[in-house]
């Protein structure tokens, strides 16, 4: 930091377990890719390409080697492995992992009706190849599921080898966590966090007023994902204490 300030709460460092940053990468060009992290890089955890959008981003390689020269993991979205399942092609999802030396995948369920057992199967499956994240939630805004079952779903995806699971939230943040108005479903957060350490999950928060809440909730050193480059910087204000939001909440600790 360049100057001090009192009552400003301990950051982990890189590479950490928990206060981990995902940023979304929804199609920056190489320049961008390179200009963002010149910026972000000490904050960044790992990078998300969106959904399929590694399937038709130009110079692919080029920019996944600005993301290693910079020293920070990147995976492809979990909608890619659910279009590879999809077609049934699992087989060559793992040798599009292998072809572009991805560090981490995350299996996913969001668009792809999936019975659960397999869904632990192809995560535990993956875990000899890479580091798994896995996602849970839908992105049909009209499936609600209840809190005892994503209680159920990320316990026995950890148990099958996740390394984080994550909470849908889409890039609009209007669907799974939240409602589609953007506001938190607060009592299902609440209630998983009396069974899944919060260590373990990523919540994904697009929207400045979710990351406030988690902050609020669970302190600094959240994880949160789905974060669009331009907001990393601030996010790490918000963690901070010193944007208004969160302003008042770490002064006396």
């Amino acid at each position: 930091m360049h100057y001090f300030l009192k009552n400003v709460p301990e950051r982990t460092q890189k590479p950490r377990d928990k206060g981990f940053t995902m940023a979304m990468d929804k199609g920056l060009s190489v320049r961008q890719a390179e200009d963002f992290l010149s910026v972000t890089g000490e904050y960044v955890d790992i990078i998300k390409l969106g959904w399929a959008t590694s399937y038709v981003t130009p110079n692919l390689e080029e920019k996944l080697n600005v993301y290693r020269e910079a020293g920070i993991p990147f995976y492809f979205g979990g909608t890619l492995f659910e279009a590879f399942i999809a077609r049934n092609q699992f087989d060559d999802y793992r040798k599009v992992l292998d072809k572009y030396k991805v560090p981490f995948a995350e299996v996913s369920d969001g668009s792809l009706d999936m019975d659960h057992d397999i869904k632990c199967e192809y995560i535990s499956k993956l875990t000899d190849q890479v580091t798994v994240l896995s996602e849970v939630g839908s992105k049909d805004e009209e499936k609600i599921i209840p809190p005892y079952k994503w209680i159920e779903l990320m316990q026995k995806e950890l148990d099958a080898g996740a390394w984080k699971v994550i909470g849908e939230a889409r890039e609009s943040g209007n669907v799974g966590l939240f409602r589609s108005s953007g506001e938190v479903r607060s009592g299902l957060v609440q209630e998983i966090l009396t069974k899944i350490p919060f260590e373990k999950i990523i919540w994904e928060a697009p929207q400045k007023a979710q990351q406030v809440y988690f902050i609020k909730l669970m302190g600094a050193n959240v994880n949160l994902g789905n974060i669009a480059p331009n907001d990393v910087i601030p996010l790490e204000t918000i963690r901070l204490g010193l944007r208004g939001d969160t302003f008042d909440h770490f002064l006396n600790q």
